[in-house]
């Protein structure tokens, strides 16, 4: 006990200790302080006392800031220990060491610092100069103070004041701004926290202390750094980049004088500085050069400034391009940028935005969406509307110009000229008026009886003038006449011809000089217009009229700016809506949203192609991205869900017009996505119950409305039904009555979104095993059924091109909904068979006469052959989904049942059972006998003779066996797609009509049946894999199809087999390679978006890339070297990884040896030349080197490899330059070696001229054309060639080919897509797929 009192008293003694003498040397400064000022007043103080006072001082300076820097040490080590420790409790054992928070103890010994420097201690040292060792000593401890790591942390903000002002005392009154400027420049290098502290203290040395100076030197020395020092110190240059910025957002006014220091740091290779540089203009401009009221000197500054950031728009770094974005975004929404800079600016932005940088693409977006918000033309910026305006107000001010331009040259030309310059025109009026004297009496010039002769000459001179030379003609006729004794009139030379004479007579009159100077003042008001004007007016009249005049053509010229601006500003506008729609569906998220949100305003201005960007967005309603998700409901959100109005109802009326635009034309896609989006907001109650109500209103008629509006309502209504069924489900009888009542002529169009709607109120989706309830059914009574069956019947003999979509839609709910839809439909196929037989065998009477065979109207078996097919699938579904669904939901129900009831001793005795059934197997067992049994439906009685869909097979065969016989299109398509649903029924009935299927879609004439022919054959290449399989060559063959439509279908298609790994991924693939450059951009984006899809799954590409390039660059079946050149750039953009790159170089190289051709040396040096290159690929081709030296004398082969080379240089490291320096001089050797080589050929030879090389190259067809079928015998398909078999005179044919490239892959999987297609060409052997499960492809 005694002993832990001792070591108490220690503790406590030490650490009082340590206060006292922590607290002695503040309290001995604070006491000098305070004498200091008395002793400095005494003007008798000895120089000893003096002596002594000063040494005094220095001794108290030096041992407090000694103690404050070793307290500062030690605090410094204790915060890099609770780094490790965790910070919690910091301030408590900051407290436990020290015996004092050290944070709040250093502000009062720096203030006690500062309050002795700001006395006139000069007086203390001879001469009053202080020593720089005392000052250096005093700030010094400030600097120090500032390295540490926390001092810009919130908490130390009174330190930081503090460390200013004692810095700002010594810079007024003891001249450190040399050393300060030195120890800045040094901190900001090394310290980058200090940057955001020194700004903060230099702005306020320059506001408060009135140190503005120190601003320059500081500038100056940043300015003379080296920019290539500072490429290599990347942490001192974004020291001083962030103070720089920072300096100039806090003080631009005073850092605009040393902007000219800077200057040459915007051509340096540090781009940090060069976007600090390019930020300080910026700032300039908007606080400093901003306004109309700007002197001349001050204009040009900025217009420099600006100037400097539109050049860097286009810097070769993209984070300087992206900046300058930024910078002109804030310039543009502080309405700082002027007008005559709107449309450079625009260009700017629109030309970013194909750059290849995402960042600055974004901001280009940015940008112009700033200048939309900000735009000081229109609310709404349309084309259209603004064409009309400007075009009235550019032709009005042509108008006033040419008037002015006639008035002035009125003003200015001498009689003479003006006369000469009118005299045709007004000889040919007077011809006129010559040959046929009833003209005067339209024009009649009467004189008064109180006009003199010169009054009417005035009228007359007047009248040539403005050019009225018929009027003129007509008043000199009346004045001879009137004025038979005046000599003006009266001397005419009777001998001349009165054209001559009249001439003269004019001519006289208006050169008359007397004319021009009598003429009456309101004689020339009533008789000239504005612009004109005569000698005699008075300057008091004509100089108000002349500024008037000036003023009107000034504001004219104005607006006419302003509307050519308004319009020029919509054109770019609309160009940029064009480039960012292709951008919408980018790999960044965070482009996508500013493209939405782009998007969204454009739409808010009224922009017509906005609605194109609207639209496109409405897919990404279902991307993976929460983000993108979230941007399109909020992008719909804003634009449809709060329309203007007084009142609810009519923010719903204009809610429901607003939606209701956006289906006008729609595709299923689209209303499909813009179903997503309304359930959404249902769900989330986001529309109100007014916009319901008023669609029930326009649904029912109750409120006046178009049929088209009418059935938007009702498709509406269908969309809002998948959030909340009820809103469809409590109304039935009434949508029924609406769409489904018997009407004529009947409205299928309505009567089809009924039918989509109701729909809604089920899930359409498999029943899952936590369901414990049957699905929602409705029984076989139901009205809506009754309805459904007699308007299908009785549609069916009216050729109504709506009823085909109707009837479809209207068997997929029955089997939807129904109990027993099979009867339903069985009924409904029974009726129209029945109608059919009727309309066959009413007899017309040519066919009596003629005794021919009775025919069946087009449309009629168009009809049944479609609703026959539409039965097939929807029994098919309905077996695979609802009855397999339902079977699964009852086993699990009863085995639930039979496990409660079970005996507890029951459960013990069945060891083996109950191990199956942990390990899951029985469930799996019972799975594989209900797909076993839908299976063996399908297969053995959907289609037998009992039922009655195997009664329309015959029809669908003799239709399509026939095409010649039934060669309506219509009915082609039908029977096309009924065969294609019938095949996915049965796979014995689909085996035995592949031949067919094949024949036609390949051989058929109608691009439409191809490309639909080419879905079923997709549908069944996923249900029937192992049948399909063998013709999959086929399925490629399409991919080159004339028919624009054809090839998209096959891209679609392919696209999905191969993602999902439906078919072999062989060199066929090069098929879909050739479609990145398809003439239709659509179809070249959905082979771009597979390749892009295609890349993440492993090495897919990279394993095919080999198979591809030798397909594409075959003189016999490749393409032009153009177009391969651009598929080889989009695909080898898709090798990223190291190892893939150097392997795929060696593989290239070795082709070299391989290959026939100039053309294929070619291909593969391009191929070499877009990879992305190491180090190590380098190396790789070093060592193949002799593979492509012999071919370098080639110009383009060479000019390849060295692209390679000065690509490698662009990062290279000083120890990779050696190799690369290397690979380059054996490059040049071999090149020049070859070059002198050929030329000693040439030579030898006698300068014989050498054969032209493989730069003809064969053209081979882009397209495949389709032979016409001559007869239904040329329907017949051929057995794929096996290589063991060929006959011999195939193997002639083949060997006459010219050599190529041949790899592995290509003799395995060589196919021969040839559409004459023989019997026992048809595939024999199949390859089974492995599955998972029995069910996998039927699902």
């Amino acid at each position: 006990m005694a002993a832990s009192t001792g070591c108490s008293e220690v503790g406590v003694s030490e650490e009082s200790e340590r206060n006292r003498l922590q607290i002695l040397p503040v309290a001995v400064v604070s006491r000098h302080s305070q004498e200091l000022p008395a002793v400095l007043d005494d003007a008798t103080l000895s120089v000893a006392d003096r002596s002594a006072h000063l040494n005094a001082l220095k001794m108290n300076c030096y041992a407090l800031i000694r103690l404050l820097e070793s307290f500062e040490t030690m605090s410094s080590q204790t915060s890099l220990v609770d780094l490790g420790t965790g910070g919690k409790g910091k301030k408590t054992r900051a407290k436990a060491a020290h015996g004092f928070d050290w944070e709040e103890e250093r502000q009062p010994i720096l203030q006690l610092l500062t309050q002795l420097l700001q006395l006139d201690i000069r007086h203390l040292w001879n001469h009053s100069v202080i020593e720089e060792e005392f000052v250096s000593l005093v700030t010094g401890c400030c600097y120090r103070l500032l390295e540490n790591p926390t001092i810009s942390h919130q908490k130390n903000r009174p330190t930081r004041e503090a460390i200013t002002c004692l810095l700002g005392v010594a810079l007024t009154r003891y001249n450190h701004m040399l050393s300060a400027t030195v120890k800045i420049i040094q901190m900001l290098q090394h310290f980058e926290h200090l940057a955001s502290v020194l700004v903060a203290a230099v702005s306020l040395w320059a506001t408060d202390y009135g140190m503005k100076s120190i601003v320059g030197e500081i500038v100056r020395e940043i300015g003379q750094k080296c920019p290539q020092e500072l490429s290599r110190d990347p942490s001192g240059a974004k020291g001083f980049a962030a103070f720089l910025t920072e300096l100039a957002e806090r003080i631009p006014a005073i850092l605009i004088s040393s902007m000219c220091i800077l200057i040459d740091h915007l051509d340096g290779e540090n781009y940090m500085m060069r976007n600090a540089v390019l930020a300080a203009m910026a700032e300039m401009v908007l606080q400093v050069l901003n306004g109309d009221q700007l002197e001349e000197a001050a204009r040009d500054t900025r217009d420099q400034f600006l100037d400097t950031l539109q050049a860097h728009g286009h810097d070769v770094n993209s984070f300087v391009r992206s900046r300058v974005l930024q910078l002109f975004t804030r310039i543009v929404q502080q309405k700082a940028l002027p007008l005559t800079r709107f449309q450079a600016v625009v260009a700017l932005a629109v030309g970013r935005l194909a750059d290849k940088s995402v960042l600055v693409c974004k901001n280009a977006i940015q940008l112009l969406a700033s200048f939309l918000a900000n735009n000081p033309f229109s609310c709404k910026l349309s084309d259209t509307d603004l064409a009309g305006p400007l075009q009235k107000e550019t032709q009005k001010l042509q108008e006033m110009r040419a008037q002015r331009r006639i008035a002035a040259a009125s003003a200015v030309l001498d009689p003479e000229e003006e006369w000469e310059a009118m005299l045709p025109e007004l000889k040919s009026t007077l011809q006129q008026l010559l040959r046929l004297p009833q003209e005067e009496e339209e024009v009649p010039e009467e004189i008064a009886n109180t006009e003199t002769t010169e009054e009417v000459k005035g009228r007359i001179r007047r009248l040539l003038a403005k050019a009225s030379y018929k009027r003129a003609i007509i008043l000199t006729r009346e004045a001879i006449g009137h004025f038979q004794k005046s000599e003006a009139f009266s001397q005419m030379d009777p001998e001349e011809a009165e054209e001559t004479r009249f001439l003269n007579l004019l001519g006289a009159i208006f050169k008359d000089p007397a004319a021009s100077t009598q003429k009456n003042p309101q004689e020339s008001a009533e008789n000239m217009g504005p612009g004109q004007t005569d000698g005699k007016d008075k300057p008091s009249v004509s100089e108000p009229e002349k500024s008037w005049e000036k003023d009107e053509l000034v504001k004219q010229e104005m607006l006419v700016q302003y509307l050519q601006d308004a319009y020029s500003f919509s054109q770019k506008i609309t160009e940029a809506i064009g480039i960012i729609s292709k951008m919408m569906y980018e790999n960044t998220a965070t482009v996508v949203q500013e493209v939405i949100e782009f998007f969204v305003m454009v739409f808010q201005f009224g922009v017509p192609q906005a609605v194109f960007g609207v639209r496109h967005m409405l897919p990404l309603i279902w991307s993976k991205e929460p983000g993108v998700r979230e941007a399109v409901l909020n992008a719909y959100r804003q634009l449809y869900l709060n329309p203007k109005g007084d009142s609810a109802r009519a923010k719903a009326q204009a809610l429901i017009q607003n939606l209701s635009l956006l289906l006008v034309d729609a595709s299923v896609g689209t209303i499909q996505c813009l179903e997503e989006i309304l359930c959404e907001f249902v769900q989330k109650d986001e529309l109100r119950p007014a916009v319901t109500q008023l669609l029930w209103e326009r649904a029912t008629e109750k409120a006046p409305c178009s049929p088209l509006e009418r059935c938007s309502s009702v498709m509406l209504l269908g969309m809002m039904a998948r959030g909340k069924p009820e809103i469809v489900g409590s109304n039935l009888d009434t949508l029924v009555s609406i769409g489904l009542e018997e009407k004529f002529p009947q409205d299928y169009r309505l009567a089809q979104q009924v039918c989509h709607a109701i729909a809604n109120i089920s899930d359409r989706r498999k029943p899952s095993l936590g369901k414990r309830y049957p699905p929602f059914r409705l029984p076989q009574e139901h009205r809506l059924f009754e309805r459904l069956r007699e308007m299908v019947t009785k549609g069916f003999v009216h050729p109504d091109p709506l009823w085909v979509p109707f009837k479809e839609v209207a068997v997929t709910l029955i089997y939807q909904l129904a109990e027993g839809p099979e009867g339903i439909c069985a009924q409904i196929l029974q009726g129209c068979a029945k109608q059919a037989q009727e309309k066959l065998e009413e007899k017309n009477p040519t066919q009596e006469d003629l005794q021919d065979t009775p025919t069946l109207p087009a449309f009629l078996l168009m009809n049944l052959l479609s609703l026959a097919g539409d039965v097939a699938l929807q029994q098919l579904v309905h077996l695979e989904q609802a009855v397999s669904g339902e079977l699964c939901r009852r086993r699990v129900l009863r085995e639930e049942q039979e496990h409660k009831t079970k005996n507890p001793k029951e459960k013990n005795t069945g060891s083996e059972t109950t191990m199956e059934e942990e390990m899951g197997l029985v469930g799996a067992t019972a799975d594989d006998t209900e797909a076993e049994l839908i299976r063996s439906i399908c297969e053995m009685e959907l289609l037998d003779g009992r039922q009655i869909l195997a009664a329309f097979v015959p029809l669908v065969l003799k239709v399509c066996n026939n095409p010649g016989l039934y060669s309506n299109p219509e009915l082609s398509v039908a029977a096309s797609l009924a065969l294609g649903k019938f095949c996915m029924i049965s796979a014995t009935f689909c085996d035995s009509q592949l031949r067919l299927l094949f024949t036609m879609l390949e051989k058929s004439s109608l691009p439409i049946v191809r490309s639909n022919l080419m879905v079923a054959t997709g549908d069944l290449a996923i249900r029937f894999p192992n049948l399909v399989d063998p013709w999959t060559p086929h399925l490629y063959a399409r991919l080159r199809d004339p028919a624009q439509q054809v090839r998209k279908t096959a891209g679609l298609v392919m696209t999905l087999l191969i993602l999902k790994d439906m078919v072999k991924v062989k060199g066929q693939v090069s098929e879909m390679a050739v479609l990145l450059i398809d003439p239709a951009p659509h179809i070249a984006a959905l082979a771009k978006n597979f390749f892009s899809e295609l890349s993440h799954k492993g090495n897919a590409i990279y394993n095919l890339l080999p198979d591809i390039i030798s397909r594409l660059s075959d003189p016999a079946g490749g393409v032009e070297e153009e177009p391969f050149h651009t598929i080889m750039k989009q695909l080898l953009s898709y090798i990223t990884k190291d190892k893939q790159t150097e392997t795929l170089v060696e593989k290239l190289c070795q082709r070299f040896r391989t290959a026939r051709t100039e053309r294929q040396y070619r291909d593969l040096a391009y191929c070499v030349s877009q990879l992305p290159l190491t180090e190590r690929g380098l190396r790789k081709m070093l060592d193949n080197f002799d593979c492509f030296g012999d071919k370098l004398s080639d110009e383009s082969i060479f000019s390849a490899f060295l692209s390679v080379v000065s690509k490698l240089r662009r990062g290279a490291k000083p120890e990779g330059k050696a190799i690369i320096d290397e690979f380059e001089q054996r490059l040049r050797a071999c090149h020049t070696r070859g070059l002198d080589a050929m030329e000693e050929l040439e030579i030898g030879q006698g300068g014989s001229q050498r054969a032209p090389s493989a730069k003809k190259q064969s053209t081979v067809s882009r397209h495949q054309h389709l032979t016409p079928a001559a007869s239904d015998n040329d329907f017949v398909t051929p057995e794929p060639r096996h290589p063991a078999r060929r006959r011999p005179n195939t193997q002639q044919r083949a060997s006459k080919r010219k050599p190529r490239i041949v790899f592995s892959s290509d003799e395995s999987s060589e196919e021969e897509l040839s559409a004459e297609m023989t019997e026992d060409e048809t595939p024999k052997k199949t390859t089974p797929i492995r599955r998972a499960s029995a069910r996998r492809h039927r699902s």
